[in-house]
């Protein structure tokens, strides 16, 4: 028998309707019914019936969470087979696993006659390792380290702290999932207690395996019938052909608008002379003292390189730099050469770490300098420059190679392996489905059948908020804020009284309109990114209603600051990319180059997505009232304003400021508007 039919075997023989189960939810909430939300439902349960492909878009306020995990949860139930549900965000992860799914396990278990199971399932890396908690992890010279010898100072205080924290989540039966460590620690600390999936020495070897966080996790998510994960663990999953995730036929991917950037990541590689070098140094006690030191001298080399080679696009890589990843290439896999037959089950547990961490970084050195040199057309290839970061002890020059496209990758190993319900409330850009379901790979002649529903929003647009268009601005340069700019943002923020979230399209341009409103409107406090963690500004952004937050890309999706705080939100130009953006300039490049128009499929396609995002911050609730402020007069006047206008929520729109400025003014004297 078939899934399908398997499905709608279960369907037939099912005693509880998804309706039943959505009204048990609601009503156990106190909550109203949503005829959005019950469609996105009956939609959800429909695709899992028949394997057809489910492509949902719902506003925020449908309730979309419980729209999937209600079917999902019931056939997961019928059929013994795990729904999994994959989202792009910690935010989402954690109200899935806190709230939405105890709340749903309430409510079904009397009609389903037991008690749903889940559990949340990431990479072997999210989770502290026990091992290089307490024995120590490889230093540069590939011998272990022990856990009281790491390094003082900032770095060195959060792996203490991060130590200790895995010790005590051991101790009370804790997951020892990176993101329950509040507050967080940086990459290059986390990298101190944990380990890849190829750096494990397994269960059975490793003489904290019974304890493993990781271990434990993947059994809690063998018996789930609904196993959250993120994107990056359910692409690696699809693509890497090493199953992670218990066997299961129906993927939810929630904030779906995320998954191709998050695919491509997954895709991507690094590789910078630090790192080669530091292979080699690793490796030295395990493969050879000879070709390690090649390996180092190719990393030096390879710096004395890049240091010639402009940051940007190789679209014709000079003969230095191929001759310098040609010798890296050949030294790593000479020292990878030596590691091979050195495994052995009676070594001991501490030497075989390190050996692993070590063939580990050698592995990724020979297999990234090997891919640039293949040169395929399927990859775009540059270099940047970077500043410190994880792994990354000073700034310098890096390459990186990342797919020019995932949607080949997506529909061969994801939507013709399992029935995908794609949903999030920005997937119809332009007024169409076929730009998300295109980048997915099902707009493709052999592409599986696929059905596109927008179940739209319990809240009414056209008298809550007003989209105003600054068309009497000059178009937004590449040099900063403008000043005519910065005149009618403090006109804005000034009738609003503060409550203003800025959206703005660089650091640089957010920190000179802080500057620029605290000197001319004193009394109403401006936050920027940058002045401290973000979460601590968005409370203190939400706790005070005379106050604005300014910010950049992380502002634009995920906030969420209903009420009162928030009446305006400004976003200084259209979020185009940069044109020197190396992949997004290349994947426009290729589509002009099979006929088709590079900047709508790809520029703007991305500016519409990030506009409706953007746009999305204001309203949060049925209540909330406000302005959407654009000071980009493109919005309007350029040939593709309408595209990017139809991307976003059906505002009453105007480019008229005193009619916004009047409505702000009430608004922040306490009366309705607009649209009152």
């Amino acid at each position: 028998m078939s899934g399908s039919e398997e499905r709608e075997s279960a369907d037939a023989d099912a005693d509880v309707g998804v309706k039943e189960l959505l009204d048990a939810v609601v009503d156990s909430l106190g909550g109203t019914h949503r005829p959005g939300q019950l469609r996105m439902a009956e939609s959800v349960e429909s695709a899992i019936i028949t394997g057809e492909h489910l492509l949902v878009q719902a506003g925020t306020g449908t309730g979309k969470s419980m729209a999937y995990l209600v079917p999902a949860l019931r056939y997961a139930t019928e059929l013994d087979e795990p729904v999994v549900v994959a989202t792009a965000t910690l935010a989402l992860q954690a109200q899935l696993v806190d709230r939405d799914l105890p709340v749903l396990a309430e409510a079904a278990e009397p009609l389903l006659g037991r008690r749903p199971r889940w559990a949340t399932l990431k990479g072997r890396a999210n989770y502290a390792c026990l091992h290089r908690v307490r024995d120590g992890v490889p230093d540069d010279q590939g011998e272990l380290v022990a856990a009281d010898e790491v390094s003082t100072g900032s770095m060195g205080a959060d792996v203490v702290r991060a130590r200790d924290w895995a010790e005590e989540q051991a101790r009370t039966g804790g997951t020892g999932d990176r993101d329950r460590l509040e507050p967080g620690v940086s990459d290059r600390a986390w990298a101190q207690v944990s380990v890849s999936a190829r750096e494990c020495l397994g269960a059975s070897r490793c003489p904290y395996g019974q304890e493993c966080f990781a271990e434990v996790a993947r059994a809690r998510a063998a018996e789930a019938d609904v196993v959250v994960t993120n994107h990056a663990l359910l692409a690696i999953n699809a693509l890497e052909g090493v199953p992670v995730l218990p066997e299961h036929g129906v993927v939810v991917v929630d904030e779906a608008h995320e998954l191709v950037s998050r695919v491509t990541s997954v895709a991507s590689a690094d590789l910078w002379p630090a790192m080669v070098e530091r292979a080699g140094t690793r490796s030295r006690a395990h493969a050879g003292e000879a070709e390690s030191g090649e390996l180092r001298a190719a990393g030096e080399r390879l710096r004395d390189v890049l240091a010639d080679v402009p940051a940007g696009r190789l679209d014709e890589p000079p003969e230095q730099l191929m001759s310098v990843l040609e010798l890296v290439r050949d030294a790593a896999r000479d020292v990878a050469s030596g590691f091979s037959g050195t495994e052995r089950e009676d070594r001991d547990p501490d030497v075989e770490a390190a050996r692993r961490s070590a063939q580990t970084m050698v592995d990724d050195v020979h297999a990234t300098a090997e891919r640039l040199l293949a040169r395929s057309e399927h990859d775009v290839a540059w270099v940047e420059e970077f500043d410190r970061g994880p792994g990354r002890p000073s700034a310098g020059r890096m390459l990186r190679v990342a797919p020019l496209s995932v949607a080949g990758l997506l529909r061969e190993k994801l939507f013709d392996e399992f029935t995908v319900v794609g949903t999030s409330a920005t997937l119809e850009i332009g007024g169409s489905f076929d730009s998300a379901a295109g980048s997915f790979g099902l707009l493709d002649e052999k592409a599986p059948s696929w059905e596109g529903v927008d179940v739209g929003s319990p809240f009414d647009y056209a008298r809550q908020a007003i989209l105003y268009v600054a068309r009497d601005l000059p178009t937004p340069g590449r040099d900063g804020l403008r000043s005519e700019a910065v005149d009618v943002l403090a006109e804005l923020i000034s009738a609003a009284g503060g409550r203003t979230l800025g959206l703005f399209s660089s650091r640089r341009a957010a920190m000179e309109a802080g500057e620029a409103i605290r000197e001319r409107l004193p009394d109403f406090p401006v936050l920027c990114q940058g002045d401290d963690v973000m979460a601590t500004l968005v409370r203190r952004f939400a706790e005070d209603d005379t106050t604005s937050l300014f910010g950049t890309l992380s502002l634009w999706q995920g906030v969420d600051v209903p009420g009162a705080a928030c009446h305006l939100v400004v976003i200084d130009r259209l979020p185009f990319p940069r044109p020197d953006e190396p992949l997004s300039s290349a994947r426009q490049r290729w589509v002009e180059r099979h006929g088709g128009n590079g900047f709508m499929t790809v520029a703007a396609h991305h500016a519409a997505l990030l506009l409706a995002q953007g746009a999305g911050r204001l309203i949060r609730r049925s209540s909330d009232r406000g302005v959407v402020a654009v000071l980009d007069p493109r919005l309007v006047t350029a040939r593709y304003g309408g595209y990017l206008r139809a991307s976003l929520p059906p505002m009453w729109f105007t480019t008229d400021r005193s009619v916004v400025t009047g409505a702000l003014g009430r608004l922040a004297g306490g009366r309705q508007a607009p649209g009152s």
